[in-house]
C-alpha cells in the first residue's frame, strides 16, 4: 500500500491553507476559507490570519465569561509567583500549594505562573501549561491565574495561549519578542496574534528583553478591547505617560511600586518582593501613601535584585523553610554574606511579616541541590 504523500499545507486553527513558497513573491489573489488576509498597524502588509470565528477553543462562552478584561484591571497586587522543586527538578507542587495558599491569605489578587520569576523559561511547555491548569484547579476561584504564555516566536505564543486559556488561565502575560528582535511593525503584528484570544497583560522589560516597547506600539493595541494593560519596568515617566491617557499600568519594579502607585496613577504592583511579605505589600498598595512602610521594604527589595531576579529569592525561600534548596541551573543561590544579609533583613523587617512559620537561618553551601537534568 502506498504511503501517503506529505500535505504541503499549514494548518491555521481548524482549517488548512495552502503554505506560501519561500520564494513566492505575492499572496494568493484570493484567500483560502477560514483564513483573512488583513493589514498590520502600519498598514503595509497583508498578513495570513484565522479570522477570530476560527478562534477555538476561545469561541467558548464559558471561558470567555469566565473573567473580563475589566476584572483583571482592577487587581492592585499581583505576584510573580514563584516555582519550587523536588530535588530531582520536578515541581514541588506540595510547596506550590502552600504558597499560592499563603498568597491568598495575605491579600494578594492575582498570581503569574511560570513568569521570569517563576522561571518559566527553565520549563518545557508541558510543564507550563500543566502548572497553569493546576493552579487553576485549585485555585482558580479564589484568586485570578495569569499565565505567561508569551514567547519570542509568535507561533509559539499563539499556540501556548490557546492552552491556557483553554486550561481555564483568567488572563495571559506577554513578552515582546526578545534576542530576536523585530520592527515596531513587527511587535505590533505579534501582540495582534494574542491578543483576540482573552484577557492580556503587556510586559515591558528592555533590561531582559534588549528591546523597549514604545509607547506608540501600546497606544496602537489599547484599543483591543481584550488589552488589560502593561507591566511597566522602564519608570515613573512612563507610567506617567500610560496613566495621563488613561491606560492601566502595573509597576514592574518593587523599589518603584509605591511611588508609581499614589503619585504617577499606576494600578499596582506585578510584585516579587510579595512572594516574601504579601500582607505588607497589600498595604503599600490598598492603605494610601505610606513612605514609613515603604523605606522600611526597600533594603528587602534592593536585596532582592542584588543579582538577577529570581536568584535571590530562591535562596530567601529556602532559608526561610517554604521551598527545598534545590535550584534548577543556570541559577545558584547567593553567596555566603547575602545570605547573611537576608537573615538580618528579616530580623528588621520581622519574622512574622514573612511567609511560612520556620525561622529564617543561613544555609551552607552544601545545603543546595543544583540540577542541571530535570
Amino acid at each position: 500500500m502506498a504511503l501517503p504523500t506529505a500535505n504541503p499545507a499549514v494548518r491555521l486553527g481548524w482549517k488548512e491553507v495552502s503554505a506560501l513558497s519561500l520564494g513566492s513573491a505575492s499572496l494568493p489573489a484570493r484567500p483560502c476559507p477560514g483564513v483573512a488576509l488583513h493589514r498590520t498597524g502600519r498598514g503595509k502588509f497583508r498578513v495570513a490570519a484565522v479570522s477570530l470565528d476560527d478562534y477555538l477553543p476561545m469561541r467558548s462562552t464559558e471561558v470567555k465569561n469566565r473573567t473580563s478584561t475589566g476584572d483583571i484591571r482592577s487587581l492592585r497586587l499581583i505576584t510573580a509567583v514563584k516555582t519550587p522543586y523536588l530535588p530531582d527538578g520536578r515541581f514541588d507542587l506540595e510547596a506550590y500549594d502552600s504558597s499560592i495558599n499563603m498568597q491568598i491569605e495575605g491579600g494578594v489578587e492575582g498570581v503569574i505562573v511560570g513568569g521570569t520569576t517563576g522561571e518559566g523559561h527553565l520549563m518545557s511547555w508541558d510543564e507550563h501549561i500543566m502548572l497553569i491548569g493546576h493552579t487553576v484547579n485549585c485555585f482558580g476561584t479564589r484568586i485570578k491565574v495569569i499565565g505567561n504564555t508569551g514567547s519570542n516566536s509568535t507561533r509559539e505564543a499563539v499556540h501556548a495561549t490557546e492552552q491556557g486559556f483553554a486550561v481555564g488561565m483568567h488572563a495571559a502575560l506577554h513578552i515582546n519578542p526578545y534576542y530576536g528582535k523585530t520592527s515596531t511593525e513587527g511587535l505590533i503584528a505579534h501582540f495582534e496574534a494574542v491578543l483576540p484570544m482573552g484577557p492580556t497583560i503587556v510586559y515591558n522589560v528592555p533590561s531582559r528583553s534588549g528591546q523597549d516597547i514604545p509607547p506608540q506600539v501600546i497606544e496602537i493595541i489599547s484599543g483591543y478591547s481584550n488589552m488589560a494593560g502593561v507591566k511597566e519596568c522602564v519608570g515613573h515617566e512612563r507610567v506617567k505617560c500610560y496613566t495621563d491617557k488613561g491606560i492601566t499600568i502595573w509597576s514592574g519594579n518593587d523599589d518603584e511600586c509605591h511611588d508609581s502607585r499614589w503619585k504617577y496613577g499606576a494600578t499596582g504592583v506585578i510584585s516579587v518582593a510579595s512572594n516574601l511579605v504579601p500582607g505588607l505589600m497589600r498595604s503599600l498598595m490598598y492603605e494610601g501613601e505610606n513612605s514609613m512602610l515603604n523605606e522600611k521594604l526597600l533594603p528587602l527589595m534592593k536585596w532582592l535584585f542584588c543579582l538577577p531576579n529570581p536568584i535571590a529569592l530562591n535562596t530567601a525561600l529556602a532559608q526561610l523553610g517554604v521551598a527545598r534548596p534545590v535550584f534548577r541551573l543556570p541559577y545558584v543561590p547567593l553567596p555566603l554574606e547575602k545570605r547573611i544579609e537576608f537573615v538580618r533583613i528579616v530580623e528588621a523587617i520581622g519574622r512574622d511579616n514573612f511567609v511560612g512559620q520556620k525561622d529564617a537561618r543561613v544555609l551552607d553551601d552544601d545545603d543546595f541541590v543544583l540540577i542541571s537534568r530535570f
